[in-house]
């Protein structure tokens, strides 16, 4: 008895000091702001990729996911989303948007890049999928990937009408179950050219799983949903487990970009849940 609970008790430990270990490096990483080292060469960019980080986050949160993205081959760039205080992405879902597709016109213009993916952690899931379904973002993005992203809104964001920030962070407001603008999102087709992925965790305290859920109409190919057990809201940037599902949906009917290091192509990891709205609703 006592050789199979102290096992238990190391790894349950094991864990924990994980866990903490992984939101002390979100926090960390993400009160290093906004300003970062460009290193993009948008002259020879064959896989773009953007980013788009979370309300109260900054560029920085993703600095794992993007090392480890350029490390394989990927164009990988990101936009300064402002806010208060000019970082943390508080401003409201459709300008941000908006800013989105000025910048993405604008390389377009000036380096006429091919189809890029769309990589977007919680909040910053909502903003690429408002560019793409509502300002035509789809004739520039071939891939959308969302990262713990409240597509159903978050029973959280009422918890933020009751603070000071709720006046003038509008986003908040958005972000509630039925607000008016995730009642506009749902209401719309997305585009069938456009391969859409929900990554959630029932682990995640911050975006309910449910919240993350795609409702995905009967006989849509396009749009799915990925589950990964044990994903903390922060370890979806941080975690190689993370990393790896991410890696192979981009890789999906692509071919391998050129690795910039020595190392073997990371393994195919199985996808741990296919979700759409009939197991949503048995859940």
């Amino acid at each position: 008895m006592t050789k199979r609970i102290f096992p238990r008790l190391r790894r349950r430990i094991h864990r924990i000091r994980e866990d903490i270990g992984n939101q002390l490096t979100y926090v960390r990483l993400t009160l290093s702001g906004n300003k970062i080292e460009k290193l993009t060469n948008f002259d020879d960019c064959q896989h773009p990729v953007l980013l788009l980080y979370g309300f109260g986050a900054t560029r920085r949160t993703f600095t794992i996911l993007e090392r480890r993205l350029r490390r394989d081959g990927f164009c990988v760039f990101s936009l300064n989303l402002g806010g208060i205080l000019d970082t943390f992405n508080t401003h409201c879902i459709e300008e941000l948007a908006n800013l989105v597709y000025d910048k993405i016109e604008t390389l377009h213009r000036r380096y006429n890049i091919s189809k890029m993916s769309v990589i977007g952690h919680s909040k910053g899931g909502l903003i690429g999928r408002y560019y793409i379904q509502k300002l035509s973002g789809d004739k520039r993005v071939d891939t959308l990937i969302t990262l713990g992203t409240p597509h159903n809104g978050n029973p959280l964001a009422l918890l933020g009408l009751l603070t000071p920030m709720a006046l003038f962070a509008k986003s908040i407001r958005q972000m509630i179950p039925r607000s008016s603008f995730i009642k506009k999102l749902q209401g719309g087709h997305f585009p069938k050219t456009v391969s859409f992925i929900s990554i959630f965790s029932r682990a995640d305290r911050v975006c309910y799983y449910k919240s993350a859920l795609l409702n995905i109409p009967p006989g849509i190919h396009n749009m799915k949903n990925i589950e990964i057990p044990g994903m903390s809201h922060a370890d979806f940037v941080i975690r190689k487990k993370a990393y790896e599902v991410i890696r192979q949906e981009l890789l999906t009917g692509r071919p391998h970009p050129k690795s910039s290091s020595k190392k073997a192509p990371a393994k195919k990891m199985k996808k741990t849940s296919l979700l759409n709205k009939k197991s949503a609703s048995a859940s």
